[in-house]
């Protein structure tokens, strides 16, 4: 159907013809969104974090604590410490290991059972602030702290 290279098509996208315009388009299954342009898959991305919630947090619990009561400085403050212990890190690969034990005993995300991996994601599935700091870093690269609502987050990119 038509001169385009379909089989690279994302996940629940086809091709459909147009009658009024008599040319393709493309038509998302799931989301019913139709396009002119072919749309492309972007990879997946990957991360690791520390998450240190506060009492203004989204949800200011955790299985850590069932009421967290910590200011955001005193959030922040934390994960100014973390940094500064992983600084002291002279390879990557200790950066990451010390990475998943910081992680694993102080996160206040679930994913610390994983070592704070949160395992491949699409583009849009994490709070805007998160995924913009995730694109801007490099891979095994640590960012500085990162506000989002769930609370401030350090992110070591994998992906």
């Amino acid at each position: 159907m038509g001169s385009g290279d379909h089989s690279a098509l994302p996940a629940n996208w086809e091709v459909r013809h147009s009658r009024t315009h008599n040319k393709e388009y493309y038509f998302n299954r799931a989301t019913k969104e139709s396009r002119w342009d072919q749309p492309t898959a972007q990879p997946k991305l990957g991360a690791w974090h520390i998450l240190a919630k506060h009492q203004g947090s989204r949800r200011p619990s955790s299985w850590r604590e069932e009421t967290i009561t910590r200011s955001k400085d005193d959030a922040r403050a934390q994960i100014e410490g973390f940094l500064a212990e992983l600084a002291q890190c002279e390879s990557i690969d200790e950066k990451r290991r010390k990475f998943g034990d910081i992680a694993q005993q102080y996160s206040d995300c679930s994913s610390a059972k994983r070592r704070g991996d949160l395992g491949p994601f699409d583009y849009g599935a994490m709070q805007k602030p998160f995924e913009d700091a995730v694109v801007a870093l490099q891979v095994n690269e640590i960012s500085k702290p990162v506000e989002t609502d769930s609370g401030i987050h350090i992110i070591l990119r994998t992906q």
